[in-house]
């Protein structure tokens, strides 16, 4: 590995205050800088995906790509799909304004959430401070800078705010075959809630987040797996879906099952994304 590319491996792996769609473009850069250089680009997926293990995003990512062919095919589809991230946001606020009125709780820092909020501003935000990381601090500035009124609270009163809400809206790290997720820990408590309260819940996500194989606990103690029953929808810019739909929106994009595919062939250092 060049200590370039060893470099873009060590900051995926520390990164904490970025969220995985930040991540994931960061590791398509990466992987179209290694292939220039004339490195492998399934090696290159490989490794760039086991930094961070428990985060779908980054593999869903890079072995999109890989479906694309040769070494140039690879770049020019990395290079797109850098290029389309804010699209995708943008189609995804704009599938999402009939839901946002009223007081909107949100939780982490999502840049698909805040491109939804800044293209329909609601009445009122609750945003957790989001610890450990304190990111919604981040998110809360903000919004707040885009003239939306913000309360920026304490992760301890999330459930509460979530029961005071019109709408949940959340990001998410991965999102699985059955609906359910990995994102921030403090995630489940503020979606139970929100559903004992009657309060819907969405989920808004770019498609390469979604992991076209059963749920698995995340390995890193930030995360947490929140299960299908908390969340209503999963908006992505490909549609919408109930959570028991979500594995017919994955099964329309054949693209996320090869990637994963590609990435679980040929490696010695890379654990199942099945079983890790």
């Amino acid at each position: 590995m060049n200590a370039a590319l060893e470099e873009r491996v060590r900051e995926l792996r520390e990164e904490r205050h970025h969220g995985t769609s930040w991540m994931a473009r960061h590791a398509l850069e990466a992987l179209v800088e290694a292939v220039r250089n004339g490195e492998d680009p399934v090696e290159v997926a490989r490794l760039l995906a086991s930094a961070r293990i428990s985060l779908g995003a980054i593999a869903g990512a890079v072995g999109r790509v890989l479906t694309a062919g040769t070494p140039a095919q690879v770049v020019a589809e990395a290079e797109a799909i850098i290029d389309s991230r804010y699209r995708a946001a943008k189609i995804i606020a704009v599938m999402l304004a009939p839901e946002i009125s009223g007081t909107v709780m949100t939780h982490s820092a999502s840049g698909t959430v805040h491109e939804a909020l800044a293209h329909t501003p609601p009445q009122r935000v609750f945003c957790t401070v989001s610890e450990p990381g304190g990111e919604g601090r981040r998110l809360a500035a903000e919004l707040r800078a885009a003239g939306i009124d913000v309360e920026l609270i304490a992760d301890e009163e999330g459930p509460d705010a979530a029961r005071g809400s019109d709408l949940v809206l959340l990001g998410a790290d991965t999102v699985f075959r059955d609906g359910s997720l990995v994102n921030k820990v403090g995630t489940g408590r503020i979606a139970s809630a929100a559903k004992d309260a009657g309060v819907t819940v969405i989920v808004a996500c770019e498609t390469f987040k979604l992991a076209p194989f059963d749920p698995r606990p995340p390995t890193e103690d930030t995360f947490e797996l929140i299960p299908a029953a908390m969340i209503d929808r999963v908006v992505t810019e490909e549609g919408a879906a109930e959570t028991g739909d979500v594995a017919a929106l994955i099964d329309r994009t054949p693209c996320l099952i090869q990637g994963y595919d590609l990435l679980r062939g040929r490696r010695s250092e890379l654990r199942s994304f099945e079983s890790a």
